[in-house]
């Protein structure tokens, strides 16, 4: 268990878009999030030791680490767990991973509609989930899965909120087919923030919960070979 004052670092290298957020119970102490062109091994480093410096923390200072597990990419998942992993062995700090589309969804829990989270999974797929409120708690309700667009269907006759890595066309595809049902978070409501992984990776370590360093694993929806399929 932290401490309710403890700082959490939360690196998130699931897809392109990529961040790092430094967390406490009572603010967000810094975030920062950028698109990334498959380079997240050369930029992910410098991002995060900039944060921490903006700060005045090292290492030291914090009180637990939180990564993003996917569904996602497979590279970029496994660059991001690497650091993390690697931080939390050097230098003894409890750990726990969060689904990529679990951060994504809680962002919008408080509208307790029903939302669909997708991230980009090539080849037009997505990853995605669905998300509502289920004996009063906001959770999952349908399990990760790749999925083409017309099969984001919305919950029953609800209008049903679409959030994440959705283009122009996505979002034109999916109002023309689910018409009023389909609400679209605008681009900023969409982009997949590191500080909400790192809220609900702070709740897991404060309740004393803990992830096993050797063996967190990504979550994969696909085999690895296929990224790299035309």
């Amino acid at each position: 268990m932290i401490a309710r004052d403890a700082i959490v670092l939360a690196i998130d290298t699931a897809t392109s878009t990529a961040g790092v957020a430094l967390y406490t119970e009572d603010r967000v102490l810094a975030e920062a999030t950028w698109v990334t062109q498959g380079n997240h091994t050369a930029e992910l480093m410098p991002v995060l030791a900039s944060v921490m410096e903006r700060q005045r923390l090292k290492v030291r200072d914090l009180g637990g680490l939180v990564v993003s597990i996917g569904p996602g990419s497979f590279t970029g998942t496994r660059i991001g767990l690497a650091v993390a992993k690697g931080l939390a062995l050097a230098h003894t700090l409890p750990l726990v991973g969060v689904p990529t589309l679990d951060a994504l969804a809680y962002a919008h829990a408080p509208l307790r509609l029903p939302t669909w989270a997708v991230v980009e999974a090539g080849r037009g797929r997505y990853c995605a989930a669905l998300y509502g409120i289920q004996r009063g708690q906001w959770q999952k309700v349908l399990p990760y899965r790749i999925v083409k667009l017309d099969s984001l269907v919305p919950d029953g006759n609800h209008k049903t909120l679409y959030c994440g890595e959705l283009d122009r066309d996505a979002r034109e595809y999916l109002r023309q087919k689910f018409a009023d049902l389909a609400i679209l978070a605008p681009s900023a409501a969409s982009l997949r923030r590191p500080a909400f992984l790192a809220e609900l990776g702070w709740r897991r370590l404060l309740a004393g919960e803990t992830d096993d360093v050797a063996t967190l694993s990504p979550i994969y929806l696909q085999h690895p070979v296929s990224e790299r399929e035309p």
